[in-house]
């Protein structure tokens, strides 16, 4: 993998990049579709790479427990099983040492969004995972059976799939973990970091490590140090980004001054449009997250103006598109009051075409701040 800054901002860090690889190029900032169960929910690989989007992630965890990495491998890689030929990028797994464990046992996201007039967040069951020093035992949500993750178990596994940018197991903490648990988690982070280097065999793959260190300065710097002197060929962000999205700001600027300039970062799983400029302005060149195309299949579309929910009833007397400006086929062909109809009727076509919609209208949100760096307008 190679990475070049084709345009750094005078105003701020955001800066244009090409990430080059064997399956193509992509300019950053770029956001990533979620492709878990290598796809991209209601959509085929021709029309992820249609819309105009180079670079998916998809879900190791998830592709491990079905179908399999080592009868993905058989295929040729994930490549050939999905039918796509540009960048795939795939995690590690440490985010689900998040998601299936204090996600669930607390009810929180990455950002925990807790603010004085809101009730606090809510647990929703049992962790399914247990942590030690060595990895992680994880207990499938499907069947309940227990499977162990290692440093090295993760890289064989991603390099049997074959992603072209890979990622470093980690402890992905919680924005409720207090101070000591957060630093025993970074000091794992930082063992297993060690482990992915020393485990990762195939040369055609970039490997990403990642920063941890929760919501604390003083464990973010140290983090960024460490992680930066393994020599990785970029860097994920991750774990616990605070209580509030200023305190998520406030920690990438903690982080970033202490990574390298010739390097990508990516932002893990934040990707909301609110996020993007301000992130990119940070230094951040890459996001991903599900929130576009899960927001599609409860019946939610993106606009200039916000968010509409067609699954609203008002909606089917509108003969409008979802917005006259967006070229996308969607809009160019069915109106608002046709699809609102889809959806209630529980149409599958209504889901391809709001995800077909959100992915269009996200990838020229970034296409406009990739504009603005250009200008030097930010």
């Amino acid at each position: 993998m190679e990475f070049e800054i084709l345009k750094q901002s005078k105003k701020s860090r955001a800066r244009i990049g090409k990430i080059k690889t064997s399956h193509g190029e992509l300019i950053t900032p770029a956001f990533l579709p979620v492709a878990t169960q290598g796809i991209v929910k209601t959509l085929s690989s021709e029309e992820i790479k249609e819309i105009g989007y180079q670079a998916i992630l998809a879900n190791t965890f998830h592709l491990y427990l079905s179908p399999g990495s080592s009868l993905i491998k058989k295929f040729g890689g994930l490549h050939k099983f999905m039918n796509f030929d540009g960048i795939i990028f795939t995690d590690s797994g440490g985010f689900q040492v998040f998601s299936l464990g204090k996600g669930i046992e607390q009810g929180v996201g990455k950002v925990a969004k807790i603010f004085p007039e809101k009730e606090k967040p809510k647990p929703r069951g049992s962790s399914l995972v247990k942590i030690r020093k060595e990895g992680v035992v994880f207990k499938s949500p499907f069947d309940g059976k227990e499977h162990f993750f290692t440093p090295e178990k993760s890289i064989k596994i991603q390099e049997d799939l074959g992603g072209d940018i890979i990622f470093a197991f980690d402890e992905c903490t919680s924005p409720l973990d207090d101070f000591d648990y957060t630093k025993r988690a970074l000091e794992r982070t930082h063992f297993w970091a060690e482990r992915c280097k020393k485990a990762k065999k195939r040369k055609d793959q970039a490997l990403f490590g990642i920063v941890q260190g929760g919501e604390w300065k003083q464990l973010r710097i140290e983090s960024a140090k460490f992680i930066s002197s393994l020599d990785f060929s970029g860097f994920g962000i991750g774990g616990s980004l605070g209580k509030t999205k200023k305190k998520m700001y406030q920690i990438l600027d903690w982080t970033i001054p202490f990574l390298p300039n010739n390097k990508p970062r990516h932002l893990l799983g934040i990707g909301y449009l609110e996020d993007f400029e301000e992130s990119i302005k940070k230094g951040i060149d890459l996001f991903d997250c599900s929130y576009p195309t899960r927001m599609a299949r409860h019946g939610i579309v993106f606009t200039k103006k916000g968010i509409l929910d067609l699954s609203k009833k008002k909606f089917l007397k509108e003969k409008s598109p979802i917005e006259r400006s967006c070229q996308c086929f969607v809009c160019q062909n069915y109106s608002r009051g046709y699809l609102s109809h889809l959806f209630r009727a529980k149409e599958i076509s209504a889901l391809r075409f709001f995800t077909y919609h959100n992915l269009w209208f996200y990838y020229q949100f970034l296409e406009k701040i990739r504009e603005k760096i250009y200008y030097g307008k930010i």
